[in-house]
Formats: structure tokens, sequence, C-alpha cells
């Protein structure tokens, strides 16, 4: 992994924060997104520091704004001749219904809009890096998923689980799409559940019985290093090279649900997706 360039979202702590430690170990140059810098350079210290590598970069973005991560695109293209690996981990849970700066749902816009402009925007210079990977932190919540395309942003009765698992889903079927329309390019895609993780992606965004919910849960989650440990291995291990279009869970190949293999269900998702981050 010796200066291989690597970007992750929402790398200022949890398994973010772990994958950027692990990579930055091997060697890699480490670029870390955050939304809050503050945070972010905190962590960027802490992962020097334990990896004893000063290739650790940080940039800000946030990913519930369409503008930021076109100003983020731009800067990293103009700063970065190369990258090899995007891993798209950044994610949140909210039972509260609110929006992202474009109007949308925030869990969709943040969990699967974000990451799929993002990754569009950078797809040139993953392709003129190549071999080169992304990586998909989805979740195996995306078991309970369904898209409604009639009420995408969930406008109706809102659910915050509902609205999850729909965000996972989505990032099971772009993940599939996306291996589809990158072959023969060199740049392999695969999403991967992490496992049930003691983070903080859920915090100040549950009330009611999900926050009764995650805390009851807390005992049985595993720490963010166990959890970073198959988007490690996607992104470094040569036993995945040329891998694509898989469904990994503790380091494993595994079967997603059967939605997710919904070839016209894919492709209408990326074609509302392509539309909806035209904006």
């Amino acid at each position: 992994m010796e200066n291989k360039v690597i970007l992750i979202t929402g790398a200022n702590s949890g398994i973010g924060k772990a994958t950027a430690t692990a990579l930055a170990e091997m060697g890699a140059h480490v670029v870390m997104m955050s939304r809050d810098m503050d945070r972010g350079e905190e962590a960027r210290q802490e992962v020097i520091s334990v990896s004893r590598n000063n290739q650790v970069d940080l940039m800000q973005c946030d990913l519930a704004s369409l503008t930021d991560i076109r100003r983020f695109s731009c800067e990293f293209i103009a700063k970065y001749s190369r990258l090899d690996v995007l891993i798209n981990n950044a994610g949140i849970y909210t039972d509260k219904r609110m929006e992202t700066a474009d109007g949308f749902e925030y869990q969709i816009g943040v969990n699967h809009l974000g990451p799929f402009l993002l990754t569009r925007l950078l797809i040139d210079l993953l392709k003129k890096s190549s071999p080169s990977r992304i990586i998909n932190v989805a979740s195996a919540a995306h078991f309970g998923g369904k898209m409604d395309f009639d009420d995408v942003q969930s406008h109706k009765k809102y659910s915050g689980w509902k609205a999850y698992a729909q965000a996972k889903l989505a990032n099971i079927l772009f993940t599939y799409e996306l291996a589809h329309r990158l072959a023969g390019t060199g740049v392999t895609a695969n999403c991967l559940h992490p496992g049930f993780v003691n983070s903080n992606f859920a915090v100040n965004r549950s009330t009611g019985k999900a926050n009764l919910m995650m805390k009851l849960m807390k005992p049985f989650t595993i720490e963010p290093a166990e959890g970073a440990e198959t988007s490690i291995y996607l992104a470094a291990s040569p036993e995945v090279e040329g891998i694509t279009g898989k469904y990994f869970a503790k380091r494993k190949e595994k079967a997603s649900s059967k939605a997710s293999y919904d070839l016209v269900t894919a492709e209408k998702l990326w074609n509302i997706s392509e539309a909806l981050t035209a904006k």
C-alpha cells in the first residue's frame, strides 16, 4: 500500500478513523474527509501518531451538500494526481425526519446521494489510477429495506429505520450497478457490512424507542477496529484484486438480499440518483 492514495469519507471517528489508521500503518497516503475540521484535525493527529506515517491529509466536505461535494471534488483532483482507493464510509442514522441543504431526506441524502455524486465526480481519476478500488460501507440493515420510488424522500409517515434500511439497500444496488458500468476499466466496486459497531453515527439524532434500543444493544456491539477489518481487507488485500460487484461481511463474500440483485431497480435508482444530483 506504500504511496497509494486512499480517500476515506467520515474518517474522523469510528470505523473510518480505524480504517485510516490501519492503512496509514501499511504506508498508504491517506486523505481523511471530515465535515468538522476541528474533530478531523484531532483525528488526523491521532492517526499520524499511531501509524507513524506523516502522509495523512485532511480535507473538509459536507456530504449533505451537493455544492460542497462538487467543490471538494475539484480541489481533490487539483491536489492529487491519482486515487487508488475510494472508501465511502460516512453514514448517519436519525429517527427524526430532517433534510439536507438540497432538500433531500437526510438519510438517503447523506448515505446514498452524497456518495453517489462523489464517486461519479472522482471516477475519471480512479480510472486513470487503475487498478483501483471503490468500497461502499453498507449494512445488514439492507435486508429490511425496500426502494420506495413513489416516496423515496420519505415524505409520508416517517420511520427512521425504514429510511435507513432503504438507504443501505441503495448502497448495495449502487455498488452492483457501478461494477457493471465499470467492467473492463480496471476499477472494481464492492460493498460490505461492518457489523454492529460501537460508534457515534446516531448520536444526537435518535430519541425515544430508537435511542433506548441503541443503549440496550451497546453491550453487544463491536469496537471500531473490528468493524473496520472488512474495509481494510477490501482496500488492501491482493485476494480481492479484480473482484467486483460483491457484498462482504467479516472479510468473506456473502449473499445480499434478494431485492439487491434486481437489475431493473438498480438501473432505475441510478437514473433517479443522477437526476437528483444534477441540481
